[in-house]
């Protein structure tokens, strides 16, 4: 298996990186790279704690709960998934190395299928090593929580302990459970916990299972372009089904800039005008579907300035942290992205690269 340090070595960060596609392409991964930054990060003269919203973990432990099988089910076998096993040394030089100051960890959603009482021992044991691991090691990390989706009661109460008492910063939760949209009254009682606790929800797409047989082949497009398109239909799941007006204070964060929704929003808001029939006419938003985009989070996982700029247009500045998807080596430079987007003024690079995310979190 090829982990992220095997990459690495393999030149993707050196000075003459290359990075052989499955396609048959031969790409300079390396030169077309922003120049990097180093610790501490300023902008303008100014100190910024740069903080990545978008970083992952396990623990062993955890997939010990599952049998021989946990590893594998929790990681799968992709370049950096046994990286997500932390080795502290090892994620603190690639952090200082992408010039992130911190973290805030989260788990991917591999219990969502299983029965309420493993679900939960894995969750309870998943948030009490975040938690210890976090305040261990507080200067460069913190977490969201794993949640029982499953069982809605059981993730209410593991919402409060989390906040409350261990110090995460939210939770992070898939993109459905189960065929089951996060828009079902089912997982009202979750949403108002997290509205009433202020505690943010980092959305992590998980797949789109009955496109199987269209997304195989070449490309690896159930991630490529499937993880996206599940973010989509999340998003605007809890935008059409009012989910978003019943809690206007629900924080939510949408991984890899929100999929494609921010890239085509205003089709949505000429949908129940053209098909008025694949529109309930009892829910009646409280704006145009484009406008709820002002309200969400989105990381910064789109991989140009381009892409940036255009986000930033679509949904602010205000709404957009930073985000790496480490240790997947999707974004290998994301602080240099930032620098590099010629659109954004400094203050707004500032906000990005840190400012927004302490204050939704909290963080000195």
């Amino acid at each position: 298996m090829t982990t992220r340090r095997d990459f690495l070595k393999g030149g993707a960060a050196g000075a003459a990186g290359i990075f052989f596609c499955g396609c048959g392409l031969l790409h300079g991964a390396r030169a077309q790279q922003p120049s990097p930054q180093k610790l501490p990060v300023t902008v303008n003269g100014k100190r910024v704690k740069t903080i990545d919203v978008h970083a992952h973990c396990n623990f062993h432990e955890a997939g010990a709960l599952l049998g021989e099988q946990g590893p594998r089910i929790q990681t799968g076998t992709n370049v950096g998934a046994q990286d997500t096993f932390i080795d502290l040394k090892q994620r603190l030089a690639a952090m200082d190395s992408q010039a992130v100051d911190m973290e805030i960890l989260s788990i991917n959603t591999f219990w969502y299928d299983r029965e309420r009482d493993l679900a939960a021992q894995i969750v309870k044991l998943q948030n009490e090593k975040l938690a210890e691991f976090c305040a261990v090691h507080s200067d460069r990390f913190a977490a969201f929580a794993s949640l029982t989706l499953q069982a809605p009661d059981l993730a209410v109460e593991e919402l409060e302990i989390a906040v409350r008492k261990q110090g995460l910063k939210g939770a992070s939760i898939g993109s459905s459970l189960n065929g089951v949209d996060f828009s079902d009254p089912k997982f009202h009682p979750v949403w108002a916990k997290a509205e009433e606790l202020g505690a943010p929800l980092f959305i992590h797409p998980r797949g789109i299972a009955e496109l199987g047989k269209r997304l195989s082949g070449n490309g690896w497009l159930d991630n490529a372009i499937g993880y996206p398109l599940d973010t989509t239909i999340a998003l605007s799941h809890l935008i059409f089904e009012g989910t978003l007006d019943r809690f206007p204070g629900l924080k939510v964060i949408a991984a890899h800039g929100g999929g494609y929704l921010p890239s085509y929003a205003e089709r949505s808001d000429h949908a129940c005008m053209v098909g008025p029939k694949g529109c309930n006419a009892d829910i009646k938003l409280k704006k145009r579907p484009s406008e709820y985009l002002k309200q969400i989070y989105f990381d910064t996982v789109v991989f140009t300035p381009e892409a940036l700029r255009h986000l930033a247009a679509q949904v602010g500045t205000s709404q957009i942290m930073l985000g790496s998807d480490s240790p997947f080596p999707w974004e290998l430079n994301p602080v240099g992205h930032i620098f590099a987007s010629t659109s954004l003024s400094d203050d707004e690079k500032a906000d990005i690269l840190g400012r927004t995310a302490a204050k939704l979190f909290n963080i000195a």
